[in-house]
């Protein structure tokens, strides 16, 4: 490997510790599955898990004991309904209580903009009038000192370290994406490390011929994983499909409480690697059916 080249045992075990503050990318397209995957391997313990749209990784996350508290924008399995073990450890308790922080979109990016940005707070309109204030006192209001309005605010947010999936990055880490690219770069630009996981490797070169669509410069990635099929279940486009199936029996299956354990046995546990998992799942060769490679 060369430059910041790492595997994903080495990426996570080098940057993610017990008890961080860790952001999760993914804006239902790009979601790092596999990065997570290898966490709960690692058995790290203890994380504020911070992500503008937590799906059924945050479900997982939860099943394998690695979160105590949750930052979001909104949670839920797309299209489908509500987290059942997300919603059973906040009602609940259940397999253990989770603390949440609750955010409109726009709050919780605004919160990531003003980490990025080197500002203490972000000011926003819209939770004034809004019950979310009553239910998370980091929201606070300030008097506008022009107009005398009285506006709301949100804190900075600054991840430990931040975990994104990827098209393509070179070996410098200079990354580059396209599609929904959702708060990346503010998530990134704010975070003090930075993971990447990308479907291939790309040179230099190919990287400087399509500037634009580098979300990442190298100058804020500290490391670049090359994992195929990163972010299955989730989408990645020019490369594969969401894998709806996997959405929907995840929705009627977790009303198992045994479904979930057998799920991380089998697909995290008892595979060394991503690698392994794909080798594992036969119906994978379908979600690229029709998808077409590049931009």
């Amino acid at each position: 490997m060369s430059g910041k080249v790492m595997s994903m045992q080495q990426a996570i075990g080098t940057f993610v510790k017990n008890g961080q503050k860790v952001y999760i990318g993914g804006f239902t397209h790009c979601v790092p599955f596999a990065a997570v995957h290898e966490i709960i391997r690692q058995d790290i313990r203890d994380l504020e898990v911070c992500k503008m749209v937590p799906e059924l990784i945050l479900d997982q996350l939860i099943a394998a004991g690695v979160c105590r508290k949750i930052i979001f924008g909104w949670a839920g399995n797309p299209g489908l309904g509500n987290l059942r073990l997300f919603r059973d450890a906040c009602e609940k308790g259940e397999p253990y209580k989770i603390e949440i922080e609750e955010y409109s979109h726009q709050g919780l990016i605004s919160r990531l903009y003003a980490g990025a940005s080197g500002l203490p707070f972000m000011i926003l309109k819209s939770n004034i009038g809004s019950d979310l204030p009553a239910h998370n006192s980091a929201i606070k209001t300030i008097t506008c000192p022009y107009t005398g309005e009285l506006l709301s605010t949100v804190p900075a947010y600054n991840a430990d370290v931040a975990i994104f999936h990827a098209q393509k990055a070179d070996a410098n880490g200079n990354v580059q994406m396209w599609g929904v690219t959702g708060e990346h770069r503010e998530a990134a630009f704010g975070a003090k490390k930075v993971i990447v996981t990308v479907e291939e490797l790309a040179r230099e070169d190919e990287i400087r011929a399509n500037a634009n669509l580098t979300v990442f410069p190298a100058a804020i990635v500290d490391s670049v994983v090359v994992e195929p099929w990163g972010a299955h279940p989730a989408y990645v486009l020019g490369y594969y499909d969401r894998d709806n199936d996997f959405y929907i029996n995840w929705n009627e299956k977790t009303k198992d409480a045994d479904y979930i354990s057998a799920y991380l046995k089998d697909w995290v546990y008892s595979v060394h690697d991503r690698a392994e998992y794909v080798k594992k799942d036969k119906n994978l060769q379908r979600l690229t059916d029709g998808v077409k490679h590049g931009i």
